[in-house]
């Protein structure tokens, strides 16, 4: 039964990717719709990884700031649901991540994964913000990005995602 989970939640994550490869590809409307329908299978009770992965990239399909700004802060919103959730049943203690009733949590074992997006996610936002002409709001975000971005490893995507950080810090000191 465990495998067969793993098995449909790697399954969804490869749809995630695929509409993704489109999105890089310059196909914002097919990436768009793919989304669209994985979202509408995921529901608001869907895995938190799925949804904050899904979200997270689904505000970079938007042509309108305000939408991209709702999807950024779904998967903002996702994410955070997974860390109430994990200091809710304890983290991963000596029952190796198992929450009530002795069932593991399948969104125990994605909290490193969500975690390690809380950098970008804030970041995307404070762009969302300056986007909007909200400045107060940016700055903020920015902050958050920088101070989660701390616990980012020393490889090319903490190191874009810092070089990010850095070029939209400059471009609001610069307006």
């Amino acid at each position: 039964m465990v495998e067969q989970q793993e098995a449909s939640d790697d399954a969804v994550m490869t749809r995630i990717g695929q509409a993704i490869m489109l999105l890089h590809g310059g196909d914002r409307e097919e990436a768009r719709n793919r989304f669209g329908a994985l979202w509408s299978e995921l529901g608001a009770d869907g895995d938190a990884l799925h949804r904050c992965t899904l979200a997270h990239y689904m505000a970079d399909t938007q042509d309108d700031p305000g939408d991209e700004l709702a999807w950024d802060l779904r998967a903002l919103t996702a994410a955070e649901g997974l860390r109430t959730a994990e200091e809710r049943d304890g983290g991963d203690g000596p029952d190796g991540g198992e929450g009530r009733g002795g069932t593991r949590s399948a969104e125990h074992r994605d909290t490193p994964a969500v975690r390690a997006f809380y950098p970008s996610l804030h970041l995307n936002l404070a762009a969302d913000y300056l986007k909007l002409q909200r400045p107060d709001s940016a700055r903020i975000h920015l902050r958050r990005a920088r101070e989660t971005a701390e616990s980012l490893a020393d490889d090319g995507y903490g190191g874009g995602v810092r070089a990010a950080i850095d070029r939209l810090e400059l471009r609001m000191r610069e307006q």
